[in-house]
């Protein structure tokens, strides 16, 4: 099935770099939920991961409006920015070491999307 070529929204970009945020807030409660729990079922039930489900529910749906707008190959890379919420979280939410190699690699996550989202243009 052939798809009519789309130009990129800036705001389903913006909006996608958002979920990834939401969805590291979805994390950070499924880690926070997990430390907590002492079984499998305990893990179903906690609030923090049933709250973690729903957040991941919400951004994907937001997920599919903002692919709607924009090429997939532009708007999926900046999905890598997840990982970059997902470190600065654990250090703030766990104490999480980051070292000079994880910061590095940030910084590679962060040049590489920028150069994602200067070809769309």
């Amino acid at each position: 099935m052939k798809v009519k070529r789309r130009k990129t929204e800036p705001w389903a970009m913006g909006l996608i770099i958002f979920l990834t945020l939401l969805i590291s807030i979805g994390q950070i409660l499924w880690k926070t939920g997990s430390n907590a729990s002492t079984g499998l079922l305990s893990m179903l039930l906690n609030p923090y991961i049933i709250g973690g489900f729903l957040i991941y529910g919400v951004a994907a749906g937001l997920m599919m409006l903002a692919f709607r707008y924009g090429e997939l190959s532009v708007l999926y890379p900046l999905f890598a920015t997840t990982y970059i919420w997902v470190s600065i979280l654990s250090v703030a939410f766990f104490s999480e070491a980051m070292g000079l190699v994880k910061w590095s690699g940030i910084g590679f996550i962060i040049l590489g999307v920028s150069f994602i989202g200067r070809g769309s243009q």
